[in-house]
């Protein structure tokens, strides 16, 4: 029998994890897929009640026992919640990472706790990881229900994205997808700091299969993804792939350089047709603001770059782990 173990990482779901569980498990129970899942609950620093929320309801499922009698020895039946809980809140790439590194199933999949991902997809990704893919991933083709200067931007950070970089993101594409074993081992095997999931998957290439569904509203409690950190997120994810701004700040500097030439030949072509006109002033202060105005972006972009290249070479670790009831053996 193959395994599945689903990795979801969690900040601030205390509304959602017992949701999230039982979900799953009708969706397994009521089909006829043979399969051992278990859940990997990432708990990402939550201020709220997400650990202790995880914590009781791997107790009541895991302690159940093979013959349903709670209290019975946990060695003895399969942990169906496993869980890692970080000193801090790390983000969320940090999570995915920490959840692919304790995986052990023959299959993984990563999904989020609020079931925006549905869990009824989770069976058409297994048929397609049997047929041969080596991911299946899931493509939002409705934004319903999501602000429509969200869904503006987000169609315009994968045109940007995709012509900038090497990388093919799918318009759409989320992070819930299903894995095999040695997609997994990729994925961890790039310890990275500035960390980009979805250009990750694009990267590491695989055999993928894209499966269409439409958006579906939280199941309880609040994002806690806010405008600005989606902001942040889109331009991390830019930044940790794309060098083209740093060739665009070379031909930036090619065309000031010939601007400047042609303003230069023309100012002293009319000063030696018409004599000098005015005392210049105007024109020196505009010159000025442009070439200053210019650098400073040039070292923008390069600042980005180099702010990367100091975290990388800290060689800090993605997080730290608190608690987790995931030990080596497993």
């Amino acid at each position: 029998m193959k395994t599945l173990e689903l990795v979801v990482p969690c900040y601030n779901e205390e509304k959602c994890i017992r949701l999230l569980y039982e979900s799953v498990k009708k969706v397994f129970d009521e089909s006829e897929v043979d399969i051992d899942w278990s859940v990997i609950y990432v708990n990402d620093g939550s201020k709220d009640g997400t650990l202790n929320e995880i914590q009781r309801l791997a107790e009541e499922v895991n302690y159940a026992g093979a013959d349903g009698n709670a209290g019975a020895d946990v060695s003895a039946c399969t942990k169906k919640i496993k869980y890692v809980s970080f000193s801090r809140n790390f983000g969320k790439e940090a999570a995915i990472n920490a959840g692919l590194s304790a995986s052990t199933a023959d299959y993984v999949a990563l999904m989020d706790a609020d079931l925006q991902h549905p869990p009824e997809l989770l069976l058409e990704m297994v048929k397609e990881l049997d047929e041969g893919y080596d991911v299946c991933g899931a493509r939002r083709v409705s934004r319903k229900g999501e602000p429509v200067i969200r869904s503006f931007f987000s169609k315009l950070f994968y045109m940007v994205i995709n012509r900038m970089t090497s990388m093919e993101l799918v318009p759409g594409g989320s992070d819930f997808r299903m894995m095999k074993r040695p997609v997994v081992e990729a994925m961890v095997s790039m310890p990275e700091q500035g960390r980009f999931t979805k250009g990750i998957f694009s990267w590491v290439g695989f055999k993928t299969k894209w499966i269409p569904y439409h958006n579906v509203e939280r199941a309880a409690g609040q994002t806690s993804w806010s405008f600005r950190g989606l902001a942040s997120y889109a331009i991390n994810g830019f930044f940790a792939f794309a060098t083209t701004p740093l060739r665009i700040a070379v031909w930036l500097g090619f065309l000031v350089d010939a601007v400047t030439l042609v303003v230069s030949i023309r100012y002293i072509y009319r000063s030696l047709t018409y004599g000098a006109i005015g005392n210049g002033v105007g024109t020196l202060t505009i010159i000025v603001a442009f070439f200053g105005g210019t650098i400073i972006l040039i070292l923008g972009v390069i600042g980005e770059y180099l702010a990367r290249i100091y975290l990388e070479v800290k060689n800090r670790p993605l997080y730290i782990v608190k608690e987790t009831n995931i030990t080596l053996e497993e």
